[in-house]
């Protein structure tokens, strides 16, 4: 087992105080914080090679290219792909919006339907509703069960004939439920549907092999598994990549310019327009070394050895009702507390230097539908320990205190 109080040493950020005590960070779910070695990584590109990539002979623009495409070599095998299988976006976000745009207007025709669940991030909702608008598609939505699951009887009932995409997450960034992907992908392909995969939540913590799994797409960000900001990544099946059309236009993705006519670079340059997020590659590069190095088997346990035990910790607390499965489940862990509203929470625990999250999620039709306008999310990744639990618990048995709830729930 990983000893998260050592690796907490590799992360500066954390020996900081916030209100005179010492940070908890529990907001992984929203953005990671980042080890030396990216930090590192980081400087070194921009102290020691800044320059464009590919295009340039020169010896900087050599060693920046190297460095860029060396990083994508990493990324490559973290998930079990090929190189020319990824492309490099500025998010998931953007990835999840590049498939929509490219292969979805490309090969998405009137009354075809698109599956959708209702627990997905606003990122894995909104791209398909504004194509479903403009190509007049059908979207369905898969439900969940009493205990927070991918209703499973529900998606075997939606999945049709008609079913050209399902787009889904692997891990839900609100209820921490892990879906049985390889059962969704196989339905999926029986159909003839392809099938998209909002992997922000699980690439950070899970081992994943697309190749084992039959993926079509993968979309995962670089600041939620220890990278920096403003990179993230699309997986594709290369035959899927080639027969897209371009996202963007413009220069790199380019193979022949003329005045009314171009031709393209091959994949995946064909869809990285413009001077790429160099360093921000470099730094995902590193992150993907660092969480190698872990082992992702070792990264999984981990965060179920502590979301199992938060769990245990916060039934205790007279009120408090985790919105989520208590099994098969990562470690984003979202609950309300009768009588205080989330955002009271939030803040009264940032006093405590306790970071959580409070809002929607980016998951409002979930919230709607479970019937609650906010609710209270503790992440945790490999830098937490029990300790960080046992702060946790008394930030929230403070704010029952604060709110005269000590005594009873209600």
């Amino acid at each position: 087992m990983l000893n998260p109080a050592e690796i907490r040493k590799d992360f500066p950020i954390l020996e900081r105080q916030v209100h005179e005590k010492q940070l908890v960070y529990l907001d992984s779910a929203a953005t990671s914080q980042k080890p030396q070695a990216v930090l590192d990584a980081l400087d070194a590109y921009y102290e020691k090679h800044n320059a464009n990539v590919h295009r340039g002979v020169h010896q900087l623009a050599a060693e920046a290219t190297e460095a860029y495409e060396g990083a994508r070599g990493k990324v490559a095998k973290f998930i079990g792909a090929d190189v020319s299988q990824i492309v490099f976006t500025k998010n998931a976000t953007e990835a999840i919006n590049l498939v929509a745009r490219s292969w979805g207007t490309a090969n998405l025709e009137p009354g075809d339907e698109v599956l959708l669940t209702v627990m997905e991030h606003h990122s894995n909702l909104v791209p398909w509703q504004q194509l479903a608008e403009a190509k007049g598609l059908v979207l369905k939505h898969v439900g969940i069960t009493e205990d927070y699951e991918l209703d499973m009887d529900s998606f075997a009932k939606e999945l049709t004939s008609k079913t050209k995409l399902v787009a889904i997450t692997h891990m839900s960034n609100t209820l921490g439920c892990i879906v049985p992907l390889r059962e969704v992908v196989q339905a999926a392909h029986a159909v003839g549907a392809k099938v998209m995969v909002d992997g922000a939540q699980s690439v950070p913590h899970l081992p994943i092999n697309v190749k084992d799994l039959d993926l079509d797409f993968l979309a995962f960000s670089s600041h939620k598994m220890v990278g920096p900001t403003g990179i993230g990544v699309l997986y594709g099946k290369k035959e899927l990549l080639e027969a897209m059309p371009p996202f963007l236009g413009g220069g790199e993705m380019i193979a022949q310019v003329g005045l009314s006519k171009s031709t393209y670079a091959p994949v995946p340059h064909k869809f990285e327009a413009g001077t790429p997020p160099i360093a921000e590659a470099i730094g995902l590069g590193a992150a993907v070394d660092y969480l190698s190095a872990l082992g992702m088997e070792n990264v999984a346990a981990l965060e179920a050895s502590l979301a199992e035990k938060a769990i245990v910790a916060l039934e205790k607390i007279p009120g408090l009702k985790i919105v989520g499965p208590r099994k098969n489940r990562g470690g984003a862990i979202s609950f309300v507390i009768e009588g205080i509203h989330p955002h009271d929470i939030s803040t009264i625990l940032d006093r405590e230097g306790v970071a959580i999250r409070a809002g929607h999620h980016c998951t409002m039709p979930l919230h709607d539908l479970l019937g609650i306008a906010a609710s209270t999310r503790a992440s945790f990744y490999i830098y937490n320990t029990e300790e960080d639990i046992d702060r946790l618990v008394t930030g929230l048995l403070k704010a029952r205190e604060v709110f005269g709830l000590a005594k009873s729930s209600g």
